[in-house]
């Protein structure tokens, strides 16, 4: 097949020009038909054009997914946890260049490619995870929007590289917007956002996305938005992203969210797939995902709604531009010798540079939640108890959405490894969730039997208990009916009642106990949060995530993961799921006591902080201001501190605290850095309830340190000083 338009050579009579002025050209051969064909996103060869086929679907959240081995990262919500935008930016590198090996692996002569084998990738995820019984928070960087918006724009560039003309892979930030469950109703569920929650909480990471990260593509989400499917939503998709931040590149459906326009039981705003079709591609959508059994999956709905007058053929052209633009760029219409980045080859993913930043990434992601001073441990145990569903189990690594790991290092080949020495027993002692009794009329199969487990621990210098979950509980829409689980989501955030049982029957042991737990979500640990000796928060963390952890005990480094999000003590101090209003929800609105704060996590290393001090204290509404803490390890050992800055402003408006900056800092034995921090006037914003964003008079509240000033549910509370900002006069800021 001859390919077409070659970024390089202007083929087929095409004037040289800009990659879309020859998509133009380019579209402007077809027929409706072809065009019709391209909107979707298995796109089939047009061979008189020399048009290769192509199918756009890749996912790739926390590396290369469902396309066999790669790289498989810390899912994305332990990548938060890092609190490590250099380090997020090379993971979102190394990915991007394992997708270009996988394509040059499975790409056709004709240069046609196939499902999850692409350059265009459908990631990251951020949606704000407003509530830890979503299943699919997993996927998102947390909580917090500030947060999201930094380790998302990370994520972007690394995936994208610097060079927008030819970009690594094109990635699409995901699900525009207001989307965070529950995944049964998704479908069909219309949320009503108040304009402050809407610009405060939902929109700003997409914003941060398009205009910092300059993601090439946006998908769009399955809900309703006001009254209008996001697909469909002229406020969302051209008010704020093409018009406000100037978005150029394009827009993907979700996969059957085109088809939730029209259908029964979901949104039916419209009555046919025509309709539904035309009302998306008019308001924005370029790219339809759908399966084949929805008509709106299938070109030729696309050619009656041109026919019946639904949509304009120059509506489909402007869509189609969008979306062979960024087809071209990427050179996937180059011929094989002249495609960019001929550095990388068909073998460059899970190579062992790749494997090593992975590991460090996993080390980076653990968040020690409590020690009570046995890690790390002063001696390696000669006989390790190693009890729970999650001991020896792959899945506990890989989360959802994920590839699959060439050499998957479990806790317990992890423990193995780091003490060999060790005689390590391992015992399940208890399901992740409760099993169905069976008849006593039929044969039953052998089960974790809790009594070995405990008779385990009685003879182990040390009990290791793997607790949580798997994606086969948490994630995206799926049947799941065992006891605090719905349909892909939580309905309690407590540990599963086999597992609770039985550790709390090991802590009444009294033994040293270390709980490391697998989740992609908060959990409560019941009375164990007192009685355990140490608690770790591992996470899904990939490929290498047993090793991580067996460092962390061993003291090979000082643990310097942070919570993206808020553990709570229960789903009692939370407002109900479906509620998308912010108030009572993550820790800039919640006025509980939490089990483990938002910002919390432990080291091996006492840090202080001293001689803080702005460089202007009084400053005009409007204007920025410079903030400087003098950072000192206190410890014998290197280790790495998370600076965080919190901003208050008192009134009914203002949410309790707000992160507004924060840096991962490394020093040495008794090292002393003074840490400066740029703030500009958002930090000291609130948002009305109208939606403005506005800077007013008064006092700033400035909180800099290892965490928030507030303490966790076993008194740790983190070091860190307080500033007080003056602010004069009044201002707007336009951001939307």
């Amino acid at each position: 097949m001859l390919l077409a338009l070659s970024m390089t050579t202007g083929a087929m009579g095409a004037p040289p020009g800009t990659s879309m002025d020859r998509a133009r050209a380019l579209v402007a051969r077809m027929t409706l038909e072809e065009k019709a064909s391209q909107l979707q996103h298995d796109s089939p060869a047009i061979p008189r054009l020399g048009i290769p086929a192509y199918n756009w679907w890749s996912e790739g959240l926390h590396g290369v997914a469902r396309a066999d081995v790669a790289t498989v990262f810390p899912q994305a919500i332990g990548l938060a946890a890092t609190w490590d935008t250099p380090l997020v930016q090379r993971v979102g590198e190394i990915t991007g260049i394992e997708f270009r090996a996988k394509f040059l692996a499975t790409v056709s002569a004709d240069g046609s490619s196939v499902l999850y084998r692409g350059l265009t990738v459908w990631s990251p995820n951020v949606n704000i995870f407003r509530d830890p019984r979503w299943g699919r928070g997993q996927e998102t960087y947390g909580e917090d929007p500030f947060l999201t918006s930094r380790m998302g724009v990370a994520f972007i560039q690394g995936l994208q590289g610097p060079d927008p003309r030819r970009p690594r892979v094109s990635a699409a930030v995901k699900h525009f917007a207001v989307h965070s469950g529950p995944e049964a109703d998704r479908h069909k569920e219309d949320v009503q956002v108040a304009p402050r929650d809407l610009v405060d909480t939902y929109l700003p990471a997409f914003h941060a996305a398009v205009t910092q990260g300059r993601a090439e593509s946006v998908m769009c989400a399955y809900n309703a938005v006001d009254g209008v499917p996001a697909c469909a939503n002229e406020q969302l998709l051209q008010h704020y992203l093409r018009g406000a931040w100037k978005f150029q590149g394009h827009v993907v459906s979700d996969c059957g969210a085109v088809a939730d326009i029209h259908m029964d039981g979901a949104h039916h705003h419209v009555k046919t797939p025509e309709a539904a079709v035309a009302l998306a591609v008019r308001a924005g959508t370029d790219l339809i995902c759908d399966f084949s059994v929805n008509s709106t999956g299938a070109p030729a709905t696309t050619v009656a709604a041109v026919r019946q007058g639904l949509l304009r053929e120059a509506e489909l052209d402007r869509a189609l531009h969008r979306l062979f633009d960024v087809r071209l760029r990427l050179g996937l219409l180059d011929p094989p010798e002249q495609r960019p980045f001929a550095g990388i080859t068909a073998r460059d993913f899970d190579t062992p540079p790749h494997r090593a930043l992975n590991l460090e990434a996993a080390r980076r992601s653990l968040v020690l939640l409590k020690n009570d001073g046995l890690l790390p441990l002063k001696a390696a145990p000669r006989r390790i108890a190693l009890i729970g569903p999650n001991a020896d189990s792959v899945d506990a690594l890989v989360g959802n959405y994920n590839g699959t790991p060439s050499r998957p290092v479990t806790l317990l080949a992890g423990l193995k490894a780091r003490f060999p020495q060790a005689r390590i027993d391992l015992v399940d002692g208890s399901d992740r969730v409760a099993v169905p009794e069976t008849p006593a009329s039929e044969p039953r199969g052998p089960r974790p039997d809790p009594d070995a487990a405990v008779a385990a621990a009685r003879e182990a210098d040390l009990v290791v208990f793997a607790s949580g979950l798997s994606a086969a509980l948490e994630g995206e829409e799926m049947p799941v009916t065992a006891p605090g689980f719905a349909g892909g989501d939580r309905t309690s955030i407590d540990l599963p009642a086999p597992q609770q049982q039985l550790l709390d029957r090991l802590t009444g042991l009294g033994r040293p106990l270390v709980l490391v737990n697998f989740s992609g979500s908060a959990m409560a640990f019941g009375a164990a949060t007192r009685r355990a000796s140490a608690i770790v928060q591992a996470w899904y963390p990939g490929g290498e995530g047993g090793q991580a952890v067996a460092e962390l005990l061993a003291g090979d480094f000082s643990p310097s993961g942070r919570l993206p999000v808020t553990f709570y003590q229960s789903v009692e101090q939370l407002p109900p799921f479906k509620d998308y209003g912010m108030a009572g929800r993550t820790y800039r609105w919640f006025k509980g006591e939490p089990l483990f704060p938002f910002g919390h996590g432990l080291g091996y290393a006492r840090f202080s902080y001293s001689q803080a001090k702005l460089a202007k204290d009084r400053v005009t509404a409007g204007q920025g201001t410079r903030l400087s803490v003098l950072l000192k390890n206190e410890s014998g050992r290197e280790a790495a501190e998370v600076v965080q800055v919190y901003a208050t402003r008192s009134g009914a408006m203002a949410p309790e605290r707000t992160l507004v900056a924060f840096r991962r800092v490394v020093l040495g034995a008794g090292q002393s850095r003074r840490v400066v921090v740029d703030l500009d006037a958002k930090a000291t914003s609130i948002v009305r309830a109208d939606g403005q964003r506005v800077v007013e008079p008064g006092p700033v509240a400035l909180w800099i340190g290892g965490g928030q000033p507030v303490a966790d549910i076993t008194g740790v509370r983190a070091p860190g000083q307080a500033l007080t900002l003056q602010i004069t006069g009044h201002a707007r800021i336009r951001e939307f």
